[in-house]
């Protein structure tokens, strides 16, 4: 297997895992609809030893007040719908579909000045994690999709 076809394959792992993710999220938002959030989430805060009156357990408690079930099959249908449009693109990417290869590049850039604000405002190891894995990959596709001629 050529070095090419190992990058597209590890993006396309990259974009599945992704794909999954949002859809046990999404799933699992589904789940919570019609229940008092701010109740489950205080029992879950308690149980892992979090200060509900500090300030990242009370920002989550707070905007957590303002779900309700119409909210949460929004969330869901938009969870769904993200994981769609990743899980297609893996398996775009898996098979070597070229139009896979410009929406990984277009979507992995379009991500970018959000992720870079997030570092900035944010800084962290995993807000450092994610635009690092983006730019690779970002550039990865960019040089692959430089070396094919073009559509037109």
């Amino acid at each position: 297997m050529s070095n090419i076809k190992k990058g597209l394959k590890v993006v396309a792992i990259l974009e599945a895992l992704k794909g999954f993710t949002s859809l046990i999220v999404g799933l699992g938002i589904h789940e919570l609809a019609g229940k008092n959030i701010p109740k489950i989430l205080g029992s879950l805060l308690s149980q892992l030893h979090l200060n509900p009156a500090s300030y990242l357990p009370s920002i989550i408690l707070h905007k957590a007040s303002f779900l309700n079930s119409s909210n949460l099959m929004l969330i869901t249908l938009g969870a769904l719908i993200y994981s769609t449009i990743r899980l297609v693109e893996a398996y775009g990417l898996w098979n070597g579909l070229v139009w896979t290869e410009w929406f990984a590049l277009l979507s992995g850039a379009l991500y970018l000045p959000f992720e870079v604000y997030e570092v900035i405002v944010h800084i962290g190891i995993l807000s450092i994690l994610v635009l690092s894995i983006n730019i690779a990959v970002v550039w990865y596709m960019y040089s692959l999709l430089r070396g094919k001629p073009s559509l037109a």
